[in-house]
């Protein structure tokens, strides 16, 4: 008796399921469909070191702020405010000689990490940067990659591209089917932004030589353009 019961709740469930799924998909279409914008960008964002080894801390000290001087004469040579770049860290930490069972002290190392953005109508300006903080000895890890801050605008259009496909994907089932597409109504949207760091160009002090005779290692490149995705699910009502 248990066990028919048991079957019997089984296909009421079952029964019941299927009479909801009829009553939500009945003469309606549901489509997804992904989209995509590439955008200009907007930004681009310089990115180096500063790094000094010295046997005191006072001179490693005075060396760090002796580079981060000649940074800020390269900016100002350039046309850039100084307060554009930002200090993201900061460290001073002893070097110790391993090799000596006491960890004897050897010097001292000060190091910073500095970031430099600069937009749209200051893009010409990366090459010419890029070339005076190499020519600094205390300068390294120096990269250069683009981004796309004012995104909103680029969302909205990778948004259109891809509710205008799944709406014609609608029309051709609708089509196939002998109905006519009538209006939406349920959508949901998800956005996706594909701009990783991609470094441009990679210094080194003490290697800088003679740039300044030369051109720039990205003159007449094209910034990578930022790629912006969505995906869209829509439900339209069939005629």
């Amino acid at each position: 008796m248990k066990r028919i019961v048991a079957v019997g709740l089984l296909l009421a469930g079952f029964a019941f399921a299927q009479d909801n799924a009829q009553r939500v998909m009945v003469n309606t279409v549901s489509v997804g469909a992904d989209g995509k914008f590439e955008a200009e960008p907007d930004t681009a964002v310089i990115g180096f070191t500063i790094a000094t080894q010295e046997p005191s801390t006072q001179e490693a000290y005075d060396n760090a702020s002796k580079s981060g001087d000649q940074v800020r004469q390269a900016l100002k040579a350039n046309g850039i405010d100084p307060k554009m770049a930002e200090f993201s860290s900061y460290t001073l930490q002893p070097m110790y000689d391993y090799r000596n069972a006491k960890r004897k002290i050897v010097g001292y190392r000060v190091q910073s990490s500095v970031s430099l953005k600069l937009k749209e109508k200051d893009f010409a300006k990366s090459g010419p940067l890029l070339q005076a903080f190499a020519a600094i000895e205390q300068t390294d890890n120096q990269s250069l990659s683009y981004s796309l801050e004012n995104i909103d605008a680029a969302k909205q259009k990778a948004i259109e591209d891809a509710f205008n496909k799944a709406r014609s994907s609608a029309q051709t089932v609708a089509k196939a089917g002998g109905r006519q597409l009538g209006d939406l109504a349920y959508a949901a949207v998800d956005t996706l932004e594909q701009q990783p760091p991609v470094p441009m160009v990679a210094m080194r002090a003490g290697v800088a030589g003679n740039f300044e005779a030369k051109a720039a290692p990205t003159e007449g490149f094209t910034p990578n353009k930022i790629t912006i995705t969505a995906h869209v699910n829509a439900l339209f009502n069939l005629k």
